[in-house]
């Protein structure tokens, strides 16, 4: 049977979907293209309007094709109706149901027809073998679900309240990971400073375990919400504190104005996201910040959008994920009145154009730095990309000399919109 995964979405279903490739290949099936394929395992994501969309036109395109489509993911947990609608011969797998995977492939092939397999809770995320998008990372998910509710975020209600994963089997997970060549892990959840809430431990604990790990590799550390952050900040710069972790802090704002927030659930104040990111840096000069705002969200004024504007001029993130209010179902506000899509437009361009000026200015600045890199993987054309202490990308052309997981010296000669090059010393 020729199999082809289709995966959308966040780092954690990049994860799932390395498990679910595995499993595929020693079951004995193929996998394949998009074009052969007689099976498609479709990995969804529902943060967006825009993908959801994507993922209903691909799967009302498979069923006209005659393939056997089963989707899995966030969008069966919350827009079942939709995905039968675009198809209604699909079959559905519960986003904690991927270790069930080929046992669902062999009744398609044995001819049962609307197949329904859900599990209550997450099973097969961690010490399985899996086939790595990159042979040098390797995605580690350390818990499933949030205990939070923001009010227009429906990832909650697919994947459930917070489930932390064991730190005995996270360790153990990255510890067999390195032991199989890996050099760059990926910490993954839905928030990664909500880590440990349920069974007593926290994400700066988990930090100094997976550090003590022997070898000579780095950790990357995903989203954090303020909120979650906060009553835990001492805990966590501590956990960062050693080389092995990346100094880089990607941590949602969403808005810079209080009332927004509330109106957005968010439970934490513009000052307790700014004391955070002080903190940051006053430990680690030399630190890279990430931060994610909503435009447009319902109730936002002018004011509140100006607002938003000055905390980026004071604060000078180093990337912004900027996105447009999408309405998702399910959510508390989606009962909220919607502002004109022409005003979200314009905050939204105009927010572009402020934060591209600053991330140009950065990057002219650190033309001519000389530092310590970390080799972490073969850069898409050719030679190697390498991070900084700050995460910061540089590829390095060459590729004589270099090698994954190697520390090397170089100097930044040249700042491009999306990595810096670098030529080693």
């Amino acid at each position: 049977m020729k199999v082809y995964l289709a995966t959308f979405g966040c780092a954690a279903n990049q994860s799932s979907s390395e498990i679910m490739a595995s499993s595929i290949l020693e079951k004995g099936y193929s996998l394949s293209n998009e074009a052969d394929a007689e099976v498609v395992v479709c990995n969804t994501c529902t943060v967006k309007y825009t993908t959801e969309q994507k993922i209903l036109h691909k799967i009302k395109q498979w069923g006209f094709e005659g393939k056997e489509v089963v989707v899995t993911g966030c969008m069966p947990e919350v827009q079942l109706e939709d995905i039968l609608e675009s198809n209604p011969d699909v079959h559905i797998m519960g986003i904690n149901s991927i270790a069930d995977v080929c046992s669902v492939l062999e009744r398609i092939e044995s001819g049962e027809k609307g197949l329904r397999v859900s599990t209550s809770a997450p099973e097969g995320f961690l010490n399985i073998p899996r086939k790595r998008f990159h042979s040098s990372i390797h995605i580690c998910q350390i818990s499933q679900g949030c205990d939070n509710s923001c009010s227009y975020c429906i990832v909650t209600l697919a994947r459930g309240p917070l489930k932390s994963f064991e730190p005995e089997a996270i360790v153990e997970d990255i510890r067999q990971a390195i032991a199989e060549g890996c050099r760059e892990i990926w910490l993954t959840s839905q928030d990664a400073a909500q880590y440990g809430n349920d069974i007593g431990t926290n994400i700066g604990d988990l930090l100094k375990q997976i550090s003590a790990i022997e070898g000579d590799f780095r950790v990357r550390v995903g989203m954090m919400n303020p909120f979650s952050a906060y009553p835990i900040l001492d805990e966590m710069i501590e956990g960062f504190s050693n080389p092995k972790i990346y100094k880089l802090l990607h941590l949602p704002i969403q808005s810079a104005s209080d009332k927004v927030l509330q109106r957005m659930n968010r439970h934490h104040t513009i000052e307790e996201a700014n004391v955070i990111i002080r903190r940051f840096r006053d430990a680690f000069p030399e630190s890279t910040i990430f931060t994610d705002i909503i435009v447009g969200f319902p109730g936002e004024f002018d004011e509140d959008a100006a607002l938003t504007e000055e905390w980026v001029k004071q604060i000078r993130p180093d990337k912004v994920n900027i996105s447009r209010y999408t309405p998702r179902p399910h959510t508390k506000a989606w009962d909220f009145r919607n502002i004109d899509s022409r005003i979200v437009v314009e905050r939204s361009g105009r927010l572009h154009e402020l934060c591209d000026s600053i991330k140009l200015e950065s990057k002219e600045k650190m033309v001519g730095w000389k530092g310590e890199v970390f080799v972490s993987k073969k850069a898409k054309v050719k030679g190697f990309m390498a991070r900084t202490d700050a995460y910061l990308p540089v590829v390095i052309p060459q590729e004589e000399g270099v090698s994954e997981g190697q520390r090397i010296m170089v100097e930044i000669t040249e700042a491009t919109p999306g990595y810096f090059i670098g030529r080693p010393l």
